[in-house]
């Protein structure tokens, strides 16, 4: 059993790191709230910009003039998927979720015999696929979120991006990131960049009157849909980058939250049991020097 001098250091050293886990979750709460707002801000604009994008590139589609960012390199043999993770760790499951969804999605490309490629966006990612997939990693982007995610720096990915596909080093890109849902969940999700996917209709549009109308109404497009896909496609790509790591960003905080916030907790039961374990021995320690100096004076 530990002695007195032992149990002092061990509860010093577990309050150190509950004053240091309190901090942490402190400064992740700050850096949630603007986090969240700005996540929750940009939905709407991106999802609009796809809808829109959709209903020209069905007519671009139907007319067989669509933009190679749309109608792909006419190959799928060759996959980007974009890695969205962290720089730092303490932070839950949110890097394990992320390398476990990708992880899944190599060997089901690999299984059908395509040939992956891997930009990671944060070194924990590296971390996490390296063993494994190091092969595969073709570069990994640092600090692109510090002090938070800044829209040059999704236009500078997206860019990186096209001049792969543009020089038919990839035929198809996804981006994985995990979605924003609440502090405590966040959703692993995976979005195909190139080429550009058509959005699924959701039950929540069905019911918006302004949709259906949309959706009845004959648009005139000046310059023609060709010419818009060909000047918008690109910046939806910067768009949609944007948004996951706006995302990302808020799951981060989220994830580093609850970490934190069950670490403090799980520090303040420690120094409970060590300070019970503690008072007993102290307790047994002088009761063994009473026996012993009422023991010396009986033999007295």
């Amino acid at each position: 059993m530990a002695n007195l001098k032992e149990f002092r250091v061990r509860i010093a050293s577990v309050k150190s790191t509950q004053r240091i886990t309190s901090a942490m979750k402190m400064v992740a709460a700050a850096k949630l709230r603007r986090a969240q707002e700005e996540a929750i801000a940009a939905r709407p604009y991106s999802e609009r910009m796809e809808r829109m994008l959709g209903s020209l590139a069905q007519s671009a589609a139907a007319s067989g003039n669509a933009p190679p960012l749309l109608a792909g390199s006419g190959k799928d043999h060759t996959h980007l998927l974009v890695v969205m993770t962290t720089d730092r760790g303490l932070c839950g499951g949110f890097n394990g979720s992320v390398g476990r969804v990708t992880r899944q999605k190599i060997l089901s490309l690999r299984a059908e015999g395509k040939e992956v490629k891997l930009l990671i966006v944060g070194r924990k990612g590296r971390g996490i696929l390296r063993a494994e997939f190091g092969n595969m990693i073709i570069d990994t982007l640092e600090d692109t979120a510090r002090p938070a995610p800044r829209f040059e720096t999704a236009v500078e990915i997206a860019q990186r991006v096209r001049t792969m596909f543009e020089a038919g080093e990839i035929d198809v890109c996804t981006i994985i990131y995990n979605k924003f849902i609440s502090a405590l969940t966040q959703e692993v999700t995976p979005q195909q960049l190139i080429p550009f996917a058509l959005p699924e209709a959701d039950a929540s549009d069905a019911a918006d009157t302004d949709t259906e109308v949309a959706a009845n109404a004959a648009y005139e497009y000046e310059p023609d849909e060709q010419e818009i896909l060909t000047d918008l496609l690109p910046r939806n790509l910067s768009v949609q980058v944007f948004r996951s790591m706006l995302e990302s960003f808020a799951s981060e905080q989220g994830a580093r939250m609850t970490a934190m916030d069950s670490a403090t907790r799980n520090a303040g039961d420690m120094i409970n049991r060590l300070t019970i374990q503690y008072n007993r021995t102290r307790q047994a320690a002088i009761t063994t020097e009473l026996i012993e100096i009422i023991s010396g004076a009986e033999a007295l």
